[in-house]
C-alpha cells in the first residue's frame, strides 16, 4: 500500500480545458458543504462528473446593447448542462478574458454538482457593462452578460423543461 494514501481515499479523474486527465487521490466521502455560513448552498460532490468525449451541445447567438456573443452549452447524455462557453465579438478584450475564466469555473462547479437552479440564483441580477436591451424576446433586458446567461439557463433548462414557458 502507498504510504501517501490513506485507507479512506479513492481514485478519481481530474483534468480540464487543455489539461491532460490524470488520476488523483480523493477522500472517499462523496460530498461536502462549500460554505457552512450559507444555508441555501447546495451540497457539492468532491467527485467531478466528466462529460463524454463526444457530446451534444446548444449554441445560442445573443446581443446585449449591441455587443454580440455566442453562448454554447455542452450537455451530459441526459440533457443537463455540463459546460458553458461564451464567445464575445471583441476577442482579446479584458472582458473576454474574464468571461473565459468565469466559464471555466462555472463549468467545473456544475460538473461537481452545482445545480442550475442554484447557479441561476447566484448569477442572476449581476450588474456590469454591457447591459441593456437584448436580441432575445424571452429576455428583453439584461444587467450583464452573466445575468443574461443565468436567465437563459433558467428559461431553457428550468422553465421550458418544467413546462412553465
Amino acid at each position: 500500500m502507498d504510504a501517501n494514501r490513506s485507507d479512506d481515499a479513492t481514485d478519481c479523474v481530474e483534468g480540464g480545458a487543455g489539461l491532460p486527465r490524470r488520476k488523483v487521490n480523493a477522500p472517499a466521502r462523496t460530498d461536502a458543504r462549500v460554505d457552512e455560513g450559507m444555508d441555501d448552498m447546495a451540497t457539492l460532490s468532491l467527485r467531478r462528473e466528466i462529460l463524454p468525449e463526444t457530446r451534444r451541445s446548444l449554441t445560442h447567438k445573443f446581443q446585449i446593447n449591441g455587443h454580440e456573443g455566442y453562448l454554447t452549452i455542452g450537455l451530459f447524455d441526459d440533457g443537463r448542462p455540463g459546460e458553458v462557453f461564451i464567445k464575445m465579438s471583441k476577442e482579446g478584450s479584458t472582458l473576454s478574458g474574464l468571461i473565459q475564466g468565469f466559464c471555466r469555473a462555472f463549468s467545473l462547479a456544475i460538473q461537481h454538482g452545482l445545480s442550475i437552479q442554484e447557479a441561476v440564483a447566484r448569477f442572476r441580477g449581476m450588474r456590469f457593462e454591457p447591459m441593456g436591451p437584448t436580441s432575445n424576446p424571452e429576455i428583453p433586458e439584461a444587467s450583464s452578460i452573466l445575468d443574461y446567461v443565468a436567465r437563459y439557463l433558467e428559461v431553457e433548462f428550468l422553465k421550458k423543461r418544467d413546462g412553465h414557458v
